[in-house]
């Protein structure tokens, strides 16, 4: 009875301990401009073997791939500019496909300025769920990344609400960025909790402790810090974060100190086992 007990406390991290974290390509991209295969070899040898991207970065895709594997590194997910999924929809799943990525992300919502409102939500939305039709039917899950704007007061709740129970979970879900739901004031863990299973992807990032948030979904990138070492709760997010439905992690650092912060916050997670 007691060895049960302990299993059964140790658990959660035992769970930690086996989430297999990728990093987000873009968390690179002043590296990139100048050194792809030196840049896809350091994050190989950080001990990541997932990431999240979509680009080749002006290399042919057969040259990229060929780095990639060199590196064993696997893509899992790539971005879609909103456009592009209204526009042209199956061309993201072709993307998605030549990378064998299942998942797609969008991170922006196209509106005037720092104004969204009902109008922009309500038309991507329907862009949304149409475009995530199609991809779902091709083994693609779309998710949208949201940047803090979207979680302005609506009828009582806001408009993150107002998205969350208009778009269709059969075809399109989320990615929860921690920095982009502290940023704006929101809690985390309590919108995980609230929306269960609807955030299959999330990127881990740390917020400079005193930072001051806003809902224009604009912070300055150098108030990115190790993980755990700022006011987001990275530690209390990964407690419960696959047991509401999160599938894929990856960390995005945009700070400039990037490429010595990701494996500092690879060690911080691997400290849970």
């Amino acid at each position: 009875m007691k060895k049960i007990s302990l299993f059964l406390l140790l658990l959660p991290l035992y769970t930690i301990a086996q989430q297999k974290i990728g990093v987000q390509l873009y968390s690179f991209r002043n590296e990139f401009k100048t050194d792809v295969p030196g840049t896809l070899e350091k994050i190989s040898k950080m001990g990541v073997t997932e990431v999240e991207g979509g680009g080749t970065y002006g290399m042919s895709f057969e040259e990229f791939n060929a780095l990639l594997k060199k590196n064993k590194l696997s893509v899992t997910s790539v971005g879609a500019d909103y456009k592009q999924l209204e526009e042209n929809p199956q061309s993201v799943v072709d993307n998605a496909k030549q990378f064998g990525a299942k998942y797609v992300m969008c991170a922006w919502i196209p509106h005037n300025g720092d104004d969204f409102t009902k109008e922009d939500a309500d038309k991507a939305i329907a862009v949304f769920n149409k475009a995530g039709k199609l991809l779902a039917e091709n083994g693609i899950s779309l998710c949208y990344h949201a940047h803090g704007y979207e979680f302005r007061p609506y009828n009582g709740e806001t408009l993150f609400d107002y998205m969350a129970k208009n778009m269709n979970p059969k075809y399109a879900n989320f990615e929860m960025d921690v920095f982009w739901v502290k940023h704006p004031g929101q809690d985390p863990v309590a919108l995980l909790k609230k929306y269960p299973k609807r955030f299959k992807m999330m990127h881990l990032k740390d917020r400079k402790t005193g930072t001051e948030g806003n809902q224009n979904g604009h912070a300055d990138v150098e108030t990115n810090v190790v993980l755990g070492s700022g006011d987001v709760g990275i530690a209390d997010i990964m407690k419960v974060a696959r047991k509401y439905g999160v599938e894929k992690f990856y960390i995005e650092d945009e700070s400039s100190r990037s490429m010595e912060q990701v494996p500092q916050s690879l060690a911080f997670l691997k400290q849970f086992k």
